[in-house]
């Protein structure tokens, strides 16, 4: 069940990427799979990702709920973290993106978490959201 997540995840990575407000608040199109090393400033990156069967008699389906999380480096304040983190749930909340192969029903943002890093204290906000497609 990995095409519609991985088909999810670049939508939502072309269209976060092409927002100007959005790159400015990171410094860059700073959305990666992997956390990067020794990394500065803001940075977002796909988080957990749990898809499961969203089939119908006649269509097949996916229900997803995945995270995207906004860390703020040690150069970086939580209130630019907090920004950013808004920034993306706006782009995100009921748009419609063009998926390859499948057809997303719906995309929902659910859930905030801000939380600080148990190793470095550095604070990170989660993103819950959940998206429903449909193979086309």
């Amino acid at each position: 069940m990995s095409g519609p997540v991985i088909a999810l995840r670049r939508a939502i990575h072309a269209r976060l990427v092409a927002d100007t407000a959005l790159v400015a608040l990171l410094g860059g199109p700073r959305l990666y799979e992997e956390a990067p090393r020794a990394a500065r400033g803001l940075y977002a990156l796909f988080g957990d990702v749990k898809a499961e069967d969203w089939s119908t008699g006649t269509d097949q389906g996916c229900d997803q709920r995945l995270e995207i999380v906004v860390w703020a480096a040690e150069t970086t304040s939580a209130s630019a973290m907090l920004e950013a983190a808004d920034r993306i749930c706006d782009l995100l909340h009921d748009a419609s993106l063009t998926l390859n192969g499948h057809r997303l029903v719906n995309l929902r943002h659910l859930t905030c978490a801000v939380e600080r890093d148990a190793k470095t204290s550095l604070p990170r906000t989660t993103l819950g959201f959940r998206a429903v497609t449909e193979v086309v």
